[in-house]
Formats: structure tokens, C-alpha cells, sequence
């Protein structure tokens, strides 16, 4: 909806900085003060959209500037997609994931942009930590030991929501600036946005429970989308292309892979829903291994997970990696 505007106090705006969240205008009362009463919210893709809907319920009205089945790191965003940013009241995005999309939110005079990236540390993985690699090929940065658990920086993996962890804590950033845009629903964002974080934790707890005694803790996928997840419980990643799902390995790193899995016990090759399987399964058929899905979960297919939601795929996800790792 189209709401008047005026600009904050600076305190507002250091308030809102604080949060995680550039804020750089705001309206009088509150930005749900329109013919509907529902606060527009833009989401760049589906982690996104689960946040703003699972926190924002009947108060918000939430649009997806990524449609079903559509691979998001190559979303160009349209003229009409633009018009939607002006109209809407907040936008949460996560930075890094999508150039157009990061280009469109910052030019636009949305009032409350919300940088899911901010709310949480982000590191490197893959393709771009740089440096040397382990016995594993794992990146790891020169004269750096461990992880950087700052707040958000350039090159950093942005595949955050899929440690459920750290998406409870996007979560509950994403939940705070709902409150501020929308004071007069502030309680029922709060009461929301902890019932989320529940659920979280508890599908935490059940990865924890899940994959804590596996004859292999390595698995290979498709592309570096699951090194928070890895990382958070004790397993290593092998990725074919690194962070980018569309790149081609090279034929050494094909080698590599093949004799890593030999190597450390691995059966499966991972690929996954949005992008083409064809050099998962070149891979698998060439090592004598199995192929299963590991979504990445950055859009819900129409195919097999329409209907299902993020803990129902991250559920399968779960079973999948069990299955792989042969928990016992």
C-alpha cells in the first residue's frame, strides 16, 4: 500500500541501525495505516517470504519477488517489480544473494529495508574463502585461524538459513523490525516471532540428535550452499562448483572428488531441485555412487515439495544426509 511518509530523528535511525536494519524514512504512526490495514511486505525469495509470513501472519500482506521454482541468484528484477518496492512498507532481502535485487532495494524509497545478512555472522566458505585447502580441499583463509563471526562482509556465504540456527537469529531481527514498522501489532510480531524460534531450535536439536554418529561425515553436493549446516554439526562439504550453482568443475577437481569419495566412505552425490542434475550424476555414475536431493531450499518447486514449507524440507534434508552418512 501507498502510506505517507516523513523522515525519522537521527535517534530513530541509530535505533534502527542497531537492529540490523536501514531504515530511511518512516511514517507518523505506523506503516500499516492503509486501506487494508496489512503492512506490504516485499521478500527477495522464499527463506525470506517464510519469515515475513511465519512472523507477520494476518497483519502482513507478504510478495515474493521470486517466483516458485525460480533460481534466485540470477533474478532480474522487473519494471513492475520495481513499482512493487515503492508501494510496499518493508522489504527484507539478504544481501549478497542477489545483485539486482540488492541494486532495486537500495535505490528504492521503501521506508524499512531489512538486511536478513546483518542480523547475523557470516564467513566464507567454498569457492570464496581463498587460501590454501585442506585434506578435504576445504578452503581455509592464510594467516587466519578459524572463522570470522562478524556481522556481514563482501564474499561471505550467504546461504545463513539453511543453520537453523542462525536463521532463528535472522528471525528474530527480521521480527524487531516488523514491530517498529508496525508498533500497533508489535505484540502479536513478538508472540510470533518467538513461536518461530521454538520451532527452530527444535529442528536444531533433531539435525544435533540426528547426525551425531554417522560412519562418514562427508558429503558432496551440487554447489557450497550447505557450509553453515556442515559446520554446525561436524560434517564436511564437498562441493562440485563451488558457491556459484551454475559453474562447471574442472576435470582435476572431478578426480579429486572421485578419489575423496572413495577415500572417506562417501555413497552419495547430492544435487538439487533448481538447477540441472546432469554433472551431480556424470560424477555419481563415473564413481559408482548414488545421487538424492538436497534442497537448498531457495524456492518451493511445484514439483516434489509443493506443499511443503521450510521445516518440512529441511525435515528431508535431514533424512537425506542420514541416509547418506549412514547415521546409526
Amino acid at each position: 500500500m501507498n502510506v505517507r511518509r516523513r523522515l525519522i530523528s537521527t535517534a530513530a535511525l541509530a535505533s534502527a541501525t542497531a537492529l540490523g536494519l536501514t531504515a530511511l524514512t518512516a511514517c507518523s504512526t505506523s506503516a500499516a495505516d492503509g486501506k487494508d490495514g496489512k503492512l506490504d511486505v516485499v521478500a527477495s525469495f522464499y527463506p525470506m517470504q517464510y519469515l515475513a509470513e511465519q512472523i507477520g501472519g494476518g497483519h502482513v500482506s507478504v510478495t515474493n519477488l521470486t517466483e516458485p521454482g525460480q533460481e534466485p541468484h540470477d533474478l532480474d528484477v522487473s519494471a513492475k517489480q520495481r513499482g512493487q518496492l515503492e508501494e510496499s512498507d518493508v522489504a527484507v532481502y539478504l544481501k549478497g544473494l542477489q545483485p539486482a535485487v540488492d541494486d532495486a532495494i537500495d535505490q528504492s524509497g521503501i521506508g524499512t529495508k531489512v538486511d536478513a545478512a546483518s542480523l547475523t555472522s557470516t564467513e566464507k566458505h567454498g569457492d570464496e574463502a581463498g587460501g590454501h585447502a585442506d585434506e578435504h580441499g576445504h578452503e581455509e583463509e592464510e594467516g587466519h585461524e578459524g572463522h570470522d563471526h562478524g556481522h556481514s562482509h563482501e564474499g561471505a556465504d550467504p546461504h545463513i538459513w539453511l543453520d537453523p540456527v542462525k536463521y532463528a537469529e535472522v528471525a528474530e531481527g527480521v521480527g524487531k523490525a516488523l514491530e517498529k514498522a508496525d508498533p500497533k501489532n508489535a505484540k502479536t510480531y513478538e508472540k510470533n516471532t518467538a513461536k518461530l524460534v521454538k520451532k527452530l531450535g527444535a529442528l536444531d536439536t533433531s539435525f544435533k540428535d540426528g547426525l551425531k554418529d554417522t560412519k562418514s561425515t562427508v558429503f558432496i553436493t551440487t554447489h557450497a550452499a550447505f557450509g553453515y549446516l556442515a559446520e554446525r554439526y561436524g560434517l564436511t562439504e564437498e562441493a562440485i562448483s563451488g558457491l556459484d550453482p551454475e559453474g562447471e568443475p574442472s576435470a582435476k577437481r572431478v578426480k579429486d572428488l572421485q578419489k575423496m569419495a572413495k577415500e572417506d566412505g562417501v555413497t552419495t552425490v547430492f544435487y538439487e531441485t533448481l538447477v540441472s542434475d546432469k554433472t551431480a550424476k556424470t560424477l555419481a555414475n563415473d564413481a559408482g555412487l548414488k545421487t538424492d536431493v538436497l534442497d537448498p531450499i531457495e524456492g518451493i518447486t511445484e514439483g516434489k515439495s509443493k506443499g511443503d514449507d521450510y521445516i518440512q524440507v529441511m525435515e528431508s534434508n535431514l533424512k537425506a544426509l542420514q541416509k547418506a552418512l549412514g547415521a546409526k
